[in-house]
């Protein structure tokens, strides 16, 4: 098992440009769809504790599979296989190729790259969103985050996104203390 994690979170990040969130829906669909190792439910709350806490989001992913299927012998060996195509190809570039990216054929290559990048982003977006448990509160607080989001690229304003994310999630904490508290007394909200 050990072998097959670093095996395949190699192959993960070998073949996965665009860094962590293009990785999402391969590790989605090999993880959860074909080897069953963890459910959708857990690829939802890993990727939000994994987009929250220190890290590449692919790392983080890759140690709580790792983990979930080997313990701490497991969570090596799939963060190894993760990082380890990307130290290889980034070493090779740094001793051969002093200015890789003024090739125009690489430049050109990593601006259809820049696109797929975005489409496998934006592919997770959706099957996250899907999946997700319609409630109107967390409906509301994602139409407001994106619209803020959308708002503050359109009109170049200088707020961060990080500063909408800890908004999103104070009010949803908030929520969800009031929701327990409610159930608490013998009342229920949605």
């Amino acid at each position: 098992m050990i072998l097959s994690l670093f095996a395949i979170f190699f192959k993960i990040g070998l073949f996965t440009f665009g860094g962590g969130y293009a990785m999402i829906p391969i590790i989605e669909n090999i993880c959860v769809d074909e080897k069953k190792w963890i459910t959708h439910d857990d690829m939802m709350n890993v990727t939000v504790v994994a987009e929250s806490t220190p890290g590449p989001v692919a790392i983080n992913l890759a140690t709580f599979v790792g983990y979930k299927q080997s313990g701490l012998m497991g969570a090596i060996s799939a963060t190894l296989g993760v990082i380890t195509p990307s130290f290889i190809i980034i070493f090779l570039i740094s001793m051969f190729l002093d200015n890789f990216m003024e090739i125009t054929i690489i430049a050109n290559a990593f601006k259809g790259i820049r696109i797929a990048v975005g489409i496998l982003i934006f592919d997770a977006a959706i099957r996250m969103i899907t999946k997700m448990k319609k409630r109107p509160f967390a409906i509301i607080i994602l139409v407001c985050s994106f619209a803020a989001m959308m708002l503050i690229n359109i009109y170049s304003l200088t707020f961060s996104s990080v500063s909408i994310m800890l908004i999103a999630g104070a009010i949803s904490l908030a929520i969800y203390m009031v929701h327990n508290s409610l159930q608490a007394k013998g009342g229920d909200i949605k």
